[in-house]
């Protein structure tokens, strides 16, 4: 990780979870690292822990609603002009609404689609273009995927959000091709953890806090931290490496 000390990384959906555990590693890694989310009060109280725990980088809130294509164009904007623009780029942001195939309401399944695979894009192709611009010939996107990318299970709550997560396994490897088309080297990675204990099962059964509680209980769940453990990894590997796809179960995890 010594060579990305000093660089800027942006990560989407930094507030909590999985986003916030990969904000605070990159921080200590010495990065610079540009955290979103559309409330950034959570961001900023991080960005304090991490000053005062004295870590080597640094951590700058960004407010920032991802369903809003000019609002992700003005943050790359901004991050150009403060740091000349992004080195890692970790596309975390993910939603998920029990919406089934049969019944489920259209503008949530048009949430899931602007967040979970447009707002991706959309973030892939701004943070590339900025590296290009710079000639960065060593940056690194990284796709939060699923689990729910590569199987869908007998759950009609998330087929549709399935379906959003199989297209960002996709479109991962889509980018890798066209980045080899382009004769770069900056590199394309989707980490895929399966059941993970962070705020998403009680978004996800809003309704239902027991229900979201009991997704948790059956079993040792992956933690946040092991998923920004796997972001070390990725961003550690030699530059003739290229990791396409981590993909991370709890061991007691059957599915």
């Amino acid at each position: 990780m010594e060579r990305w000390k000093g660089r800027v990384a942006l990560v989407t959906g930094a507030s909590v979870g999985i986003g916030a555990a990969i904000a605070r590693v990159l921080v200590q890694h010495g990065m610079t690292v540009v955290g979103c989310a559309r409330s950034v009060d959570k961001i900023e109280k991080l960005a304090a822990e991490c000053k005062s725990a004295d870590y080597a980088g640094t951590l700058v809130a960004h407010k920032c609603d991802l369903t809003n294509e000019e609002e992700i164009l003005s943050m790359f904007s901004a991050i150009k002009s403060q740091y000349q623009g992004v080195d890692v780029c970790i596309n975390n942001a993910g939603l998920a609404h029990p919406e089934p195939l049969l019944s489920g309401k259209t503008d949530l399944w048009r949430n899931m689609i602007n967040v979970n695979v447009i707002a991706m894009s959309i973030c892939t192709r701004e943070a590339y273009q900025s590296m290009k611009m710079r000639n960065v010939d060593d940056g690194h996107i990284i796709n939060i995927n699923s689990m729910s990318g590569h199987r869908v299970i007998p759950s009609s709550a998330t087929h549709f959000y399935a379906a959003t997560k199989f297209a960002v396994t996709a479109l991962t490897e889509g980018l890798r091709q066209e980045l080899r088309e382009a004769q770069t080297h900056i590199r394309a990675t989707s980490v895929s953890p399966g059941l993970v204990e962070t705020e998403f099962a009680f978004r996800l059964y809003n309704n239902d806090p027991e229900k979201a509680a009991a997704t948790y209980e059956n079993l040792e769940c992956l933690k946040a931290e092991d998923l920004a453990s796997a972001v070390v990894y990725i961003l550690s590997a030699p530059s003739h490496v290229q990791i396409g796809d981590i993909q991370m179960r709890p061991t007691e995890q059957r599915t």
